[in-house]
């Protein structure tokens, strides 16, 4: 049977396993992680890290599981979200999407940061048509 606290987290850039804020915030946290696919739009900001905008494209990434939802307040932290705060206000703001496996099959709901076409298009964000964002090793 599935643990309903389990707090499952989209991740498609920084977040991800060998990525720049991985071992800081989920490494020894998340006690699963599987490549998935999540539908919007990726943006490479120049800042040096992506942004995911509500849209139909495919976006890759990996679905992280964690024990309970504690791990939220740090990651809303390092994404400059508050959910008391008004949208335009924050730098991501957290959502619940469905994701996917590789296959295309639903793997339920999960917890993803986006980000405002407003604020992409401020950012000079720059379209990954292929869903795909690697930062620097």
């Amino acid at each position: 049977m599935q643990n309903a606290a389990l707090c499952k987290v989209f991740v498609y850039g920084t977040l991800k396993p060998n990525e720049a804020n991985y071992a800081k915030y989920c490494a020894g946290k998340a006690i699963a992680e599987q490549k998935a696919i999540a539908y919007g739009e990726l943006f490479s900001l120049p800042m040096g890290y992506p942004a995911m905008i509500v849209g139909n494209t495919q976006v890759h990434g990996y679905l992280l599981s964690f024990p309970d939802a504690s791990i939220l307040e740090s990651l809303d932290d390092l994404e400059d979200y508050q959910c008391d705060r008004p949208t335009s206000e924050n730098a991501y703001n957290r959502q619940q999407i469905e994701v996917f496996d590789l296959e295309g099959k639903a793997l339920g709901l999960a917890w993803a940061y986006f980000m405002t076409l407003a604020q992409v298009t401020k950012f000079d964000g720059i379209a990954q048509p292929d869903g795909c964002w690697y930062g620097s090793k």
